[in-house]
């Protein structure tokens, strides 16, 4: 199957599994279509994986579907217009992968009102899709925004005692943010048309990459777009929205959550804030490495005081995400590529501890560390999913994390953007401060003595909760021994990033001294473009 046509399948697929579970009325008919659903849709994005060449679909020519007449009338350049490169391919993956096994983990966790679960975290898997594979801005609002709705019922219908307040605050931040964004996707695409379309509203990314941002406006285009992608992150001091969210939330939301969402705010920002405003991000790139070394420690201080291992969890994810945003702005091949493979690591590997968590809290109903204790003795197989997975998140050799965090570290000791040894020290603390808080959780949670009678009790992993955790302890393994596949097919992507980040930056200063200056930038046909992007009647020829 052709790569265009496979790429909106694995979007929209999901969408459908939600229509067939709202039409079915039994509890177990409903749970297997969900499971059958997202199980097709990950065996389908294989295909996408094995089908990308990133030798030829770069981010110059990724696989497209351009079907440019389908929505808006001539003025306005507006379409869908989806596709893979080497950015989204494996954050597509990764949602995939998700979710059969947060199916999987709702099975016995979900008592009531499946049928709206189920269906909403298969639309929730279908938004998320979009985003990653959007290249029109005006279809990755539009998903962008679709994933506001099934979170938001998610947290409030089957989240903790707190519901409804975490779900209304994670509404309100991000929909401020969101907001601001919008009106700078509108100005942009305006501005954009008159310099480089002939006049024609557009929301292309390809179009807006040629557009030379005038410095004067690139510093609040910037900060419109930054904020929304920050809060998303969430970066410090925005995170507040992510404990309350991450605690209330049932296990399957609060893995979706830390698994995918959170990667639409670091994806935002690589895929449009770099690459749009490479002077105002360059300018900002100290403030911002600032404010992400104060989050991976503050984060890490935090979770080391948490009595919730939920909670503890939750604060791990404004500590390893702030590695994330420091690479981006770091600005060098190896800092940006470990920021693209640490959002996926992030994903198994906090993935794996609010799974391993949940099947704690299925069994005793409570998340406190001090109710726990000698878990080792009882359940010794959970016991070593939950080492291995904490392990991996704290970045031990061999181990996924390990991977990420080095390559961030490096680039950003090399970059000449950041320029300040002492940040990165600061931010390497955050690596000894992760192992404290997370082998704390696991002394506390699974070692020591055994106090409480129920724990002495507690039964160990079943089949279904084995089989749903294999995978992602394999990757864990697979991605810390093994990257290299990884890193090839990001390569090629962040490497013409970077390579039109720095183009961009120097023609805007030229064009601040020529104010004659037309607004474009140079780009060459990629090669190879004509043979993948197809446009409408391409499409509607083939058999």
């Amino acid at each position: 199957m052709d790569i265009p046509f496979l790429t909106s399948l694995v979007i929209f697929l999901p969408a459908v599994g939600a229509l067939l579970t709202l039409a079915l009325r039994d509890v177990s008919s409903i749970r297997w279509a969900a499971l059958g659903t997202t199980t097709l849709t990950f065996l389908l994005s294989i295909g996408l994986f094995l089908g990308y060449d990133p030798s030829v679909s770069t981010a110059q020519a990724p696989q497209l579907v351009d079907m440019s007449s389908a929505w808006f009338p001539d003025a306005f350049d507006i379409k869908y217009f989806v596709g893979i490169d080497g950015l989204s391919l494996l954050l597509v993956m990764l949602t995939t992968l998700l979710g059969p096994i947060v199916v999987l983990s709702s099975w016995t966790y979900i008592e009531e009102k499946q049928k709206g679960y189920y269906a909403l975290l298969l639309l929730l898997q279908t938004g998320v899709t979009g985003v990653f594979t959007s290249f029109d801005l005006f279809l990755f609002y539009i998903f962008f925004e679709l994933t506001l709705i099934p979170m938001y019922f998610i947290i409030g219908v089957w989240g903790g005692k707190d519901r409804i307040y975490a779900a209304v605050k994670f509404v309100i931040y991000t929909l401020v943010g969101s907001l601001l964004m919008l009106v700078a996707i509108l100005f942009l695409g305006y501005e954009a048309g008159a310099a480089v379309n002939n006049g024609v509203f557009t929301t292309d990314w390809y179009t807006l990459l040629e557009y030379n941002v005038p410095l004067a406006t690139q510093g609040w285009l910037f900060a419109l777009f930054a904020f929304s992608f920050a809060i998303k992150v969430p970066l410090f001091p925005l995170h507040t929205w992510l404990p309350d969210a991450h605690v209330q939330a049932p296990t399957g939301g609060s893995v979706i959550l830390a698994g995918v969402l959170l990667k639409m705010g670091t994806y935002g920002l690589l895929r449009f804030c770099l690459p749009f405003f490479p002077n105002a991000a360059q300018n900002a790139a100290l403030v911002i490495g600032i404010l992400a070394v104060i989050g991976i420690v503050y984060g890490a201080l935090i979770a080391r005081v948490q009595e919730d291992a939920k909670s503890l969890v939750a604060y791990s994810s404004v500590s390893h995400l702030g590695f994330v945003v420091l690479g981006l702005f770091a600005f060098t091949t190896e800092a940006m590529q470990g920021a693209v493979i640490q959002m996926i690591n992030h994903g198994l590997s906090t993935g794996a501890l609010f799974l391993l968590v949940g099947m704690l809290y299925e069994r005793r109903h409570t998340r406190l560390m001090d109710d726990y204790g000698g878990l080792a003795s009882s359940v010794p197989v959970l016991t070593t999913l939950m080492v291995i997975s904490v392990l991996a998140s704290a970045g031990l050799p061999g181990l996924n994390g390990f991977v990420g965090e080095f390559m961030i570290l490096l680039g950003s000791f090399k970059s000449t953007v950041l320029d300040s040894v002492l940040l990165v020290a600061f931010a390497t603390s955050g690596v000894i401060l992760a192992a404290m808080y997370l082998l704390y959780m696991v002394y506390r949670t699974f070692f020591g003595e055994l106090t409480v009678e129920a724990n002495a009790q507690m039964a160990d992993v079943n089949g279904r909760e084995f089989l749903l955790m294999a995978p992602l302890i394999v990757l864990m393994f697979v991605m810390g021994f093994y990257p290299a596949p990884f890193l090839r097919q990001t390569e090629p992507t962040t490497e013409f990033l970077l390579n039109r980040i720095e183009e961009k930056r120097a023609a805007a200063l030229e064009a601040a001294e020529t104010p004659r200056a037309s607004g474009r930038v140079p780009v060459a046909p990629p090669e190879g473009a004509g043979e993948i992007r197809l446009d409408a009647e391409a499409l509607s020829a083939q058999p």
